[in-house]
C-alpha cells in the first residue's frame, strides 16, 4: 500500500505525516520538478520529474505509479490538482485511486470568478466579485461595494500578484494594466481556516478542524489558534456536500459581525495543516483507510480548542547533490 506525493516542494511536515501514518504497510514516494526540494528528501524513496506544463508529464507519473505499486496520488499545489482530475480514469486503469475531487471542482476552486458565481447562486456569504471596470464602478456608485477592494489574478492561489486599491483610479491603473485581474470586496473580519476530510467511499464529511488565523506569511497560516463553532461546523458540512468536494481540501472562510463568509477552496493539505494534525487530525490515516477499502467514522471537532501553533524556519542538509 504505497502512497505517491506529487509535488512535494516544501511541506516536510505533510511527507512525515504520511511516513508515520504508512510505516509498517508501505512507502511514501515523493517528486517535485527541483532536486532542492528538500520534502522529497523526507520520503522512503523520490524522483525528479518535469515540470507539470512538460508534455509527457502525467505519462511519467503514471510510469512512477506502476513501477512503486502506488495505490494512491495526491498533489500539494494548486495547478496540478486539475491535471490528476483530468486523468483520473487513466490512474484508476492501473490500480491507483486519485485523492481529490473532481476536475469541474478543481477548475471552480482556482477561478475566482466561477467560485462566486457558485456560491452567490447557491445562498453562501462570500465577498462580491467584479471581473470589469465597468461592473466595479457601477458597484461603487450604487453603494454596493466600497473601497478599499482587493485587485487580484482570476486564477491564482498563494497570494500572487494581490493588490489593495483604495480609490478607483488605482483599481483602473490595475486592471487596464491586466485583462486577467478581477476586484473583490474586502472582507474586514477574522480570517479562519479549515481543513477538512471528506471520506473518499461514503463521502461524507468525517473531519472538520477550525483555527483563527492570527499572522499570515507569503499567504498561508504562520500563527494560528485552534477554536470549535458549530454553527460554523454545520455550514462546512452543508457546503462541501452540496458543492459535492471529496478528499482533503482546505477552506479559507471571514467571520464579519458573528456571520461565516466562504472566500476559497484550496481541494489539497492546506499550508496550517500540521496544526491540525498535531492537534488530533490525523488525515493521512484516514486516507489510508480508504486505500484499503474502509470507510471512516465521523469525528468531526475531534480536538482541543485554544490551541496554538507557530511556524518557524528548519533547514535541510544533503552532503552532496547531483544537480
Amino acid at each position: 500500500m504505497n502512497i505517491l506525493i506529487l509535488s512535494a516542494g516544501t511541506r516536510n511536515k505533510v511527507v512525515q505525516y504520511f511516513k508515520k501514518a504508512f510505516s509498517g504497510t508501505g512507502k511514501v514516494i515523493a517528486t517535485d520538478a527541483s532536486p532542492l526540494a528538500p520534502a522529497v528528501y523526507e520520503a522512503d524513496k523520490y524522483y525528479t520529474v518535469p515540470l507539470i506544463t512538460e508534455n509527457g508529464y502525467i505519462d511519467r507519473i503514471l510510469e512512477i505509479c506502476k513501477q512503486e505499486q502506488v495505490s494512491g496520488v495526491l498533489s500539494l499545489i494548486d495547478p496540478e490538482l486539475s491535471l490528476l482530475a483530468e486523468n483520473e480514469e487513466r490512474f484508476a486503469q492501473i490500480g491507483v485511486t486519485v485523492i481529490g475531487s473532481s476536475y469541474e471542482l478543481c477548475e471552480m476552486s482556482l477561478d475566482k470568478r466561477l467560485m462566486f458565481k457558485w456560491l452567490s447562486e447557491h445562498g453562501y456569504n462570500c465577498a462580491k466579485t467584479y471581473t470589469d471596470l465597468k461592473g466595479l464602478s457601477s458597484a461603487v456608485a450604487e453603494g454596493e461595494v466600497s473601497f478599499p477592494v482587493f485587485v487580484k489574478p482570476a486564477r491564482g492561489s498563494a497570494s500572487i500578484a494581490i493588490s489593495k486599491a483604495y480609490d478607483m483610479q488605482t483599481a483602473e491603473l490595475l486592471m487596464n494594466h491586466d485583462k486577467n485581474l478581477i476586484a473583490q470586496e474586502f472582507l474586514n473580519g477574522r480570517e479562519i481556516g479549515a481543513d477538512v476530510y471528506i471520506d473518499l467511499i461514503s463521502h461524507e464529511v468525517v473531519s472538520i478542524f477550525t483555527k483563527k488565523k492570527l499572522v499570515m506569511r507569503a499567504g498561508e497560516t504562520d500563527k494560528s489558534v485552534s477554536f470549535k463553532d458549530e454553527k460554523l461546523f454545520c455550514l462546512i458540512e452543508s457546503f462541501v456536500k452540496e458543492a459535492g468536494f471529496t478528499g482533503q481540501i482546505d477552506i479559507d472562510i471571514f467571520d464579519i459581525d458573528g456571520e461565516y463568509y466562504i472566500s476559497e477552496v484550496n481541494p489539497r493539505f492546506g499550508g496550517g495543516y500540521p496544526h491540525a494534525y498535531e492537534c488530533g487530525c490525523d488525515h493521512m490515516s484516514l486516507i489510508l483507510n480508504n486505500l484499503r477499502g474502509k470507510a471512516n467514522e465521523k469525528r468531526i471537532g475531534s480536538y482541543n480548542d485554544g490551541v496554538y501553533m507557530m511556524k518557524y524556519n528548519e533547514i535541510k542538509i544533503l552532503k552532496q547533490l547531483d544537480i
